[in-house]
């Protein structure tokens, strides 16, 4: 092919036309082994030795020699096709997620439940990725996804997320965490009207703000302004205030998979809570796609969701 200007455009398939015809000594048998037409491979060779404006081959009755041009363009035509083949190599291996970073906002606990399942599975069926995982507020996370420093985030409830995808996959029962000794114990359930006069205890970070709101909202349509304390703590150590009777609190079902000592984790009688994924349509992480389509598929088999 030669454009406007007389130049030939010089095709990969060019290079492997002269390759070739080193290895099998002539433009016949090259032709046999591509699949082409020896003319082709003589006219296409004829290109590259007018461009290049030297003789690559010496043409004789038994095939085709090397001239000492033709060695020297033999080892840039040569590295020139391994650098294709190991380009389409590496991403072939993206593409099919053999390895790869994906970094994951998380809201939730990793102690059990849907999103336990769904990450130790994918760490199996791709253990060539790197997961990073991140735990931050949902708006830090949902930044972060806009700006692609997240791949995704599980966050609970179904955010706004102006510019990203949302879908929820699962949802968790609310569970009340009580110490050991509290009377509500008894109970196989526990409904809000239990709860309209006890005393709550959060966390300042996450997931405590939400929980407070959750906390506020539901109480307060019982006519009664709920006592709820924030406290400068982690979510462990949250739970062992709760063990000292400090007050109650809420906690998502994937958290009672974690044993706390004078604890005790009772459901709350509520509609159970959504957890949902959010990214950035705009990614094209081929690690990212994997995980959203393994959470659709577990999430059809937990019918969850």
């Amino acid at each position: 092919m030669v454009p406007r200007s007389g130049r030939t455009i010089i095709e990969l398939r060019h290079l492997r036309y002269v390759v070739a015809a080193v290895e099998h000594g002539s433009f016949s048998a090259a032709a046999g082994e591509l699949g082409v037409r020896e003319s082709a491979i003589s006219r296409r060779i004829r290109d590259l030795e007018d461009e290049t404006g030297a003789a690559l081959f010496i043409r004789h009755k038994r095939g085709v020699t090397l001239t000492d041009a033709g060695r020297r363009f033999l080892i840039h035509a040569r590295r020139a096709l391994n650098e294709v083949d190991l380009a389409i190599k590496d991403v072939g291996a993206a593409g099919r997620v053999e390895h790869g970073v994906l970094q994951i906002g998380i809201f939730a606990s990793l102690a059990s439940g849907f999103l336990a399942d769904l990450l130790r599975r994918y760490n199996d069926d791709h253990p060539g990725v790197r997961c990073v995982i991140v735990e931050r507020s949902p708006s830090d996370h949902i930044a972060a996804v806009r700006q692609h420093c997240m791949d995704v985030a599980f966050l609970t409830g179904t955010p706004e997320a102006a510019e990203c995808d949302v879908e929820v996959f699962w949802k968790e029962r609310v569970f009340v965490a009580l110490p050991k000794d509290d009377d509500l114990t008894v109970r196989k359930r526990i409904a809000w009207p239990e709860l309209r006069d006890r005393h709550f205890v959060v966390s300042e970070t996450g997931p405590g703000p939400e929980i407070h709101d959750y906390l506020v909202r539901h109480l307060s349509e019982l006519g009664h302004h709920p006592s709820v304390e924030r406290c400068p703590v982690s979510r462990d150590t949250l739970m062992q205030l709760v063990a000292l009777g400090t007050g109650l609190t809420l906690t998502s079902e994937a958290t009672t998979g974690v044993s706390f000592p004078g604890v005790v984790f009772r459901p709350l009688a509520a509609e159970p809570l959504p957890f949902c994924a959010v990214w950035s349509p705009r990614n094209d992480n081929p690690a990212l796609r994997r995980l959203l389509s393994l959470a659709r598929i577990l999430s059809a088999q937990d019918g969850k969701a």
